[in-house]
């Protein structure tokens, strides 16, 4: 008998040691689900199979590694549980799958039956530093249908906290900590253990875990295949990783399994506040193991955020288990195993297009028409540039309307052509109120705004910051007095990318009486506008859509080329719209660092933009979210459709001087 150790912590200890230590990797650690093939009884091939296993997650740089229920013996041996010979074995085979942990920070938890207190247990194992840390009783013994566990195991469910006492071969007596209410640390990543039966019941154990502290939740587990059970299951644990806010790595038996009545077609899968985010295929006869790594400091912040999630928590019902592991392993591919989704704010599955886009354009419409009802409104006014932002206002605008039961010639869709307005945007815009059925007024600004310069003394051949906000706040004198003229609202065009960059004129274009477009990023406008477009019945319509989502994003404010074509780009100079939006939703939906964000865009960009492109605009991008704060102070009323919102009401509320120095000093140092 191999000689074990366990060192336990006060819950309070863990707490302040939590906040004491900063993630590793960014907060991101590498797991596995394994499934590998078994033979029911046959502990030696069984231990075989699992060693090969841990060799390759090894090589891949796997932190920790979960195997199924009863993994060891297999789950199907029925009466031979019963058998003290295949205990004993079981028991041993933990020495030799222990020693596989030592000196190389891997932690496993592996499934075995364990003989305790002259009752017998399904247990999950935890292996840490060549030793046995742990062992976790399943807590719901299934007894219905296709399953007879309690024929040979107990609950733990009311056992009280205990040890396992195990006598080396020297005869010193070992502890090892035994118990439901086990949680498990090393440095600052904690976990939990359940077994399958326990995620199916109304209380999963992984509740009070995750409450008490773990992050991440390991279910051995040997569902059988049955019509529907996959994404039964598939559901399960995906809302149990959101409802918990936290990993949820679930490995199954497979291949080997007796199929004497039922099938185990084996498993893995990962998934991660909500989403899942690796798996393996079923009924494959080799063993299979998925990867993934993980983000704990995406959840943590969640925990945090969501303030409801600590309520009710008794950290006084858990016993953590700190590991001495050694050095924790450090890998420069972090994030391998891990996809980076370049554009978060967009669905990226095709046969999704229409679906996403109708439920966000319903909200924002629905936000409208709420409104317009409230004031009892019958009319809005929009300025329509031929631009993507004021068309996706124009359709939502005409959406509300009908939900309304409004004519949408109450709508005025006014053109105000300046200094840098071309034909094709000019053109686009006047076909796109025609083909909605809106009413259509031109007001070109030249001679006001020449005016004006006139007035305060500046030259109009000076193409500076005063020669562009001049037309901007004309543009919006002439929508606000023309909405009270007839009794109508302006409805606001700026999307969310644009507030987050300030990049919009103060009293000018960043002023109206209702933003439909607050909560939707370029991106995102992008992208619902083109499912308008493939939405359209009406070919013209279609064809004036795709044109507008093809035309260079531009305010139109300085004179365009020679040959009649957009100068003044705005990606040309505040950068890529894409890469803002990446920026923007990892530091506003999960409070990331500069330098988390910098490792998350290389990956993300790596086949578009170079390390010194994504550095220069992501400075850009902290330099103006802070400078222009003032503006979003003052913003209008406008719907939130997404996670993410600046409304100074809700969402985000920050001095407009506060000081940008941490995260620029950060950047620098990249």
């Amino acid at each position: 008998m191999r000689k074990f150790f366990y060192f336990c912590v006060e819950k309070a200890k863990i707490i302040a040691l939590f906040h004491m230590v900063m993630m590793n990797n960014y907060g991101f650690v590498r797991v596995a689900a394994c499934s590998p093939e078994v033979r029911p009884a046959d502990i030696t091939y069984n231990i075989e199979k699992i060693c090969e296993q841990i060799s390759k997650c090894r090589e891949s740089g796997v932190d920790f590694i979960v195997f199924p229920e009863l993994s060891i013996t297999g789950y199907t041996c029925a009466d031979l549980f019963g058998d003290t010979l295949l205990l004993d074995k079981a028991f041993d085979a933990l020495g030799i799958i222990a020693d596989q942990t030592s000196g190389n920070g891997m932690t496993i938890i592996v499934g075995a039956p364990i003989a305790y207190n002259n009752q017998l247990f399904n247990c999950g194992v935890v292996l840490s530093n060549g030793k046995i840390a742990g062992i976790v009783p399943k807590t719901f013994i299934p007894n219905y249908g296709e399953y007879y566990e309690k024929r040979w195991f107990c609950s733990g469910k009311n056992l009280a906290s205990d040890f396992l006492q195990i006598a080396d071969a020297h005869g010193i007596v070992q502890h090892i900590p035994f118990g439901t209410d086990l949680l498990f640390a090393i440095s600052d990543t904690i976990f939990g253990i359940e077994i399958c039966e326990d995620l199916w019941v109304p209380n999963p154990p992984s509740s009070a875990l995750c409450m008490a502290g773990a992050q991440l939740i390991f279910n051995l587990s040997a569902t059988n295949e049955l019509i529907g059970k996959h994404h039964y299951t598939l559901d399960l644990i995906r809302n149990q990783s959101a409802r918990c806010r936290c990993v949820y790595v679930y490995a199954a038996a497979g291949a080997g399994e007796s199929s004497t009545d039922l099938a185990f077609a084996g498993k893995g899968i990962i998934s991660e506040n909500g989403r899942i985010i690796a798996d393996t295929p079923r009924f494959s006869l080799q063993g299979k193991i998925a990867i993934a790594d993980v983000d704990l400091e995406n959840l943590m912040h969640d925990r945090r955020h969501f303030n409801t999630y600590a309520e009710g928590m008794d950290v006084n019902k858990t016993r953590t288990i700190m590991l001495s592991c050694g050095k924790m392993p450090s890998y420069n591919d972090a994030l391998k195993y891990r996809e980076i989704d370049a554009h978060p704010f967009i669905d990226n599955d095709p046969s999704a297009l229409r679906e996403r886009c109708e439920e966000i354009s319903s909200i924002q419409a629905w936000g409208l028409a709420i409104r317009l009802r409230a004031i009892n409104c019958r009319n809005a006014v929009i300025g329509i540039s031929g631009g993507l932002d004021s068309t996706l206002a124009l359709l939502v605008t005409a959406k509300a309307f009908d939900m309304l039961g409004l004519d949408r010639k109450g709508i005025w869709g006014i053109t105000m052509p300046g200094f840098g307005t071309t034909d094709r945007t000019r053109s686009n815009a006047s076909k796109l109120m025609e083909l909605l059925g809106v009413s259509e007024l031109e007001i070109p600004i030249g001679d006001a705004v020449n005016l004006h310069f006139r007035d305060i003394g500046h030259n109009a051949e000076v193409h500076d910051v005063t020669y562009e906000n001049s037309q901007a706040r004309e543009r919006t004198q002439i929508l606000m007095d023309y909405a009270n003229k007839g009794n109508g609202i302006v409805i606001g065009t700026g999307d969310l990318s644009e507030l987050a960059l300030g990049w919009c004129t103060y009293n000018g274009d960043q002023m109206s009486m209702y933003g439909v477009n607050a909560s939707i990023p370029k991106t995102l406008v992008k992208y619902l506008v083109e499912g308008y477009m493939h939405a359209a019945k009406n070919n013209e319509l279609r064809d004036v859509l795709q044109d507008i989502v093809q035309t260079p994003i531009s305010p139109e404010l300085l004179p365009p080329t020679p040959d009649d074509t957009i100068e003044q780009k705005t990606e040309d100079l505040v950068g890529p719209y894409e890469l803002h939006d990446f920026f923007m939703y990892h530091m506003l939906r999960f409070g990331s660092g500069p330098r988390k964000i910098f490792m998350l865009a290389c990956k993300a960009f790596s086949d578009v933009y170079d390390d010194l492109t994504i550095k220069k605009w992501l400075q850009i991008f902290y330099r103006r979210f802070f400078a222009q704060q003032f503006k979003r102070s003052c913003m209008p009323d406008g719907i939130k459709a997404g996670s993410v919102c600046l409304s100074p009401r809700g969402d985000w509320r920050m001095p407009s001087d506060a000081s940008s120095r941490l995260w620029l000093s950060e950047i620098e140092d990249l």
